[in-house]
This record gives structure tokens, sequence and C-alpha cells, in this order.
């Protein structure tokens, strides 16, 4: 066997799909994005989201709420009897709240982001792994930026699928942030490394984000005791990492405001050297 694949690998047009000639070598130099410092100023700097896609994956969005203003785009995901994906305007709006106070959460921060509401949730949040799984899909699909994900689910039979998903929105350069669980349980997509995974902390500063060094929670975010918006124009104040994720969902388009081209990996990065308990900073 061993024989064979070296007689194979002298000819061109038998070398295997994935390997790289070595006179192609030149032609896929790559520069460094990222300074030999990577620092808040360089990262965030005068940013304000401006040209950044953010998308809510969650429960809808109120229209024209004061804390959250514009929204770019609303869809709202189900299915049909045959289990096909069936993305329609979002005439409703949010029927819970949650999506409203995400994406104010987000806009607080970045406030010339473009934000999207896919509503995958109902009322009384209720909501299937199905719909998520198919809200995720059709999200990924439209190259949002950044996909805000304040919720799981502790079904494994869709963690596979959902790890397929995530590994997609990866590699086409859409940057997932979920929140992990309140409770310790076992839940998704937050526990896959393709993913940024956020819990909360009880400082007051939004700008604030602690590099936890006991992964699979990868970040801390200001989540305690958080004034957010709420249904009928108002605001409530709440405490989850459902709260916390929106702030990192938001840092992250600060950063992709001023420096567009960072994949996933790069951007995980910039987040982990900028977090407050990173170099120093503390």
């Amino acid at each position: 066997m061993t024989a064979e694949v070296r007689a194979h690998s002298e000819h061109d047009d038998e070398r295997p799909a994935w390997s790289l000639a070595r006179e192609a070598v030149p032609g896929i130099a790559l520069e460094n994005p990222l300074p030999d410092r990577v620092d808040r100023e360089w990262a965030l700097g005068g940013a304000t989201g401006k040209g950044v896609k953010v998308c809510v994956l969650d429960s809808g969005v109120e229209v024209d709420h004061p804390a959250v203003g514009a929204v770019a785009g609303a869809t709202a995901i189900s299915l049909d009897e045959d289990g096909n994906t069936i993305a329609a305007p979002d005439t409703e709006g949010d029927l819970c709240g949650h999506g409203t106070a995400c994406a104010g959460v987000i806009r607080s921060i970045a406030p010339d982001a473009e934000i999207y509401s896919v509503r995958v949730l109902g009322a009384g949040f209720t909501g299937s792994g199905k719909v998520l799984l198919a809200g995720l899909r059709w999200a990924v699909e439209q190259d949002y930026d950044v996909i805000n994900m304040s919720l799981s689910t502790t079904k494994k039979a869709f963690s596979e699928l959902l790890r397929d998903i995530a590994d997609i929105a990866y590699f086409k350069r859409t940057l997932l942030v979920a929140s992990a669980h309140n409770m310790p349980v076992e839940s998704f997509p937050w526990r896959f490394s393709s993913v940024i995974s956020v819990g909360s902390h009880e400082e007051d500063d939004p700008l604030t984000f602690y590099a936890n060094p006991d992964p699979p929670v990868e970040f801390f975010a200001r989540g305690v005791n958080v004034e957010v918006a709420w249904l009928g124009g108002e605001t409530i104040t709440a405490t989850g990492n459902s709260f916390a994720t929106p702030a990192i969902s938001a840092i992250a388009a600060l950063v992709l405001s001023k420096h567009a081209r960072l994949t996933p990996f790069q951007l995980k990065s910039v987040l982990y050297l900028i977090s407050s308990n990173v170099g120093g900073r503390q």
C-alpha cells in the first residue's frame, strides 16, 4: 500500500485533492493581519460596528424598540409537514422578549451594526431542536458576519447536526457566539470548539470581559443585573448567560468593523488577547 501511494504521488494528475503542489506554494502567500502587539486600541479604537451584519437567532425582535432601533431584516423559521424549512418575513416580531433583549445589548455596544432577526422561538420560549437546526442552517447560508445564539438544546440527537452546521459557519467566516447553559447540564452548540461560548460575570462595564482559563466556556461577559430591552418598548433588569452572549457578539462586531477579513480563528485570538484578564489588563 505504501509503495502504491508513493508511485501515484509522482503523477500530478493523480495527486490527492487536498495536497499542495510545490509550485503552488508562492500563490497562497498570506499577509499576517495582526500587528506584533494586539491591544484594545488596535482592535476596538473608534469602532462602532458599522458594516457588520449581526444575526440574533432567537424569539424575534420588537419592531422599532427605542433601545434597538431599526432592524435590517426579520425572518421567521418554521417547518412544513415534510420537514422542509420555511423562511418567511416575520410579521409578528418578538413573541416573548428574549430576542429584543439580546438585540438591545448588541445595539448598546455596537450602535452601527446591522441587526437581523431570525425567529426560531415562539411565545413562552417554546421551540424545537428541528426548528433551531433549520434556523441556524438558514442563517449561516445568509453569510451574516456574527450569529448570536442565546439558546441551546440539551438533546444529544441534534448535537452532531449542530456541529456540522457550526463547522460550515466556521469555514464560511461566520462567527457563532453561543451562551452556555445557565444550569450545569450538557447542551449544544456552545460546547463546540468552532463556537465562541459565553458565561456571565458581575461587573458593570459592558466592555469588561474575561477569558476563561478552564474551558469549555471561553469568555465571561456582563450578564448579572443587566438592564435589557423588553416587550412594549420597556426595559427590565435580568440575569443570565443569555445577556452576556450578545455583549461578546457586539465586541466581535466592533473588531470586525475595523478588521473585516479576520477569520473566526483569528477573531477568537484577538478577543483572547484583549480580554480584561490577559496581558496585565486586570
